[in-house]
């Protein structure tokens, strides 16, 4: 009886050891898939993200016809107001951090605490970027794990100024439009590579509530918020 129910435990764990090596490899296929196309990305430009797909099946349920507006610019055809502007607003530390702000979020815990509810996130411009490439919405313990994976996957397969230059791209600026480009055209009329200080300041401001504040441009928050963005942007430290 015994010698039995020794066998039987044997058997339990190697089919144990077996599940449990099976799924070691499919989560190391599944983030080699990742890998792959950061690795692509440094030297290519992505065509689209997780996060513009959604938002353009949700205009297509209203507007079959519907398309995003966005057009590609390199990192020397926008403007150093902008990239300025948006470190100030999004994320002080770029250029130093290794794509996690740790005092950032020690902070941001700390306001939330204080509320009583999540007012503050932390993220920094790279954990933002791996969230818009391939994530979607969902908020849970998983999506943030893998949030970070990919987000020390591009640190250390992409320079800091190639992370900005995709996120200036990408980023989603009023209902439809994404990237730098569009935006400064949508709003201003403009290129890129023409915002002036005041202008960056402003489109930098609206990063955490585009459509809302794309419907409430007089808003006083983002007149106020956009005047502390522009009297910081001389001392951010671009890559």
């Amino acid at each position: 009886m015994a010698r039995a129910i020794k066998r039987a435990m044997m058997r339990l764990w190697r089919a144990l050891c077996y599940a449990l090596g099976l799924l070691f490899v499919a989560l190391l296929l599944y983030q080699s898939w990742f890998a792959a196309h950061i690795r692509y990305w440094a030297g290519h430009n992505p065509g689209s993200t997780s996060f513009m797909q959604a938002r353009l099946e949700r205009l297509r349920e209203k507007d079959p016809k519907a398309n995003l507006k966005q057009h590609w610019t390199s990192y020397a055809r926008i403007s150093d107001e902008l990239k300025r502007a948006v470190i100030v607003a999004e994320d002080a530390k770029f250029s130093e951090h290794d794509g996690f702000d740790w005092d950032g979020i020690q902070k941001a815990l700390e306001k939330n605490q204080r509320k009583g509810k999540v007012v503050a996130g932390g993220s920094t411009i790279s954990q933002q970027l791996a969230k818009n490439l391939f994530l979607s919405g969902e908020k849970n313990l998983w999506r943030k794990g893998q949030e970070a994976v990919i987000t020390w996957m591009l640190e250390m397969l992409m320079d800091k100024e190639r992370i900005l230059e995709i996120y200036l791209n990408v980023a989603e600026w009023g209902n439809g439009v994404f990237g730098a480009e569009a935006a400064a055209r949508h709003y201003y009329n403009v290129g890129a590579a023409s915002l002036n200080a005041d202008q960056a300041a402003r489109l930098a401001a609206m990063l955490p509530r585009p459509l809302y504040y794309e419907r409430n441009r007089d808003s006083e928050f983002l007149r106020r918020h956009s005047e502390t963005i522009r009297a910081r942007m001389s001392s951010a430290q671009l890559p």
